[in-house]
């Protein structure tokens, strides 16, 4: 009896450890996924006429006091395509946003 409830008991603990892996990578691309709504919103507004054709997260650096998350976003405008690299840096306690940066860069 007591190597049946041992062997349960090992064979529960991937099991466990996957689903605390998935909770941290979806926590993780659900926090990134609100900053890329924020980097499309305010893409679209600095160039109206532009359609954004896809977007990517480059990645985060975290500061002290602030973080900085990173996005390549993919636009046509014109028949002309580009891209454009967003930095948003925010407050990491109240999340407010400190300052978004916008570079253009070839497709």
């Amino acid at each position: 009896m007591k190597k049946i409830l041992i062997s349960l008991m090992l064979l529960s603990v991937p099991f466990a450890i996957n689903t605390y892996i998935v909770d941290v990578a979806n926590a993780a691309e659900e926090e990134y996924a609100k900053w890329g709504k924020v980097a499309m919103q305010k893409t679209q507004e600095k160039y109206p006429a532009a359609k954004i054709k896809d977007y990517k997260h480059i990645g985060r650096v975290h500061g002290t006091n602030t973080t900085v998350e990173k996005f390549k976003l993919w636009l046509k405008e014109n028949n002309k395509e580009f891209g454009i690299l967003i930095n948003i840096e925010f407050d990491k306690k109240t999340e407010r946003i400190v300052e978004i940066t916008f570079r253009e860069v070839p497709n």
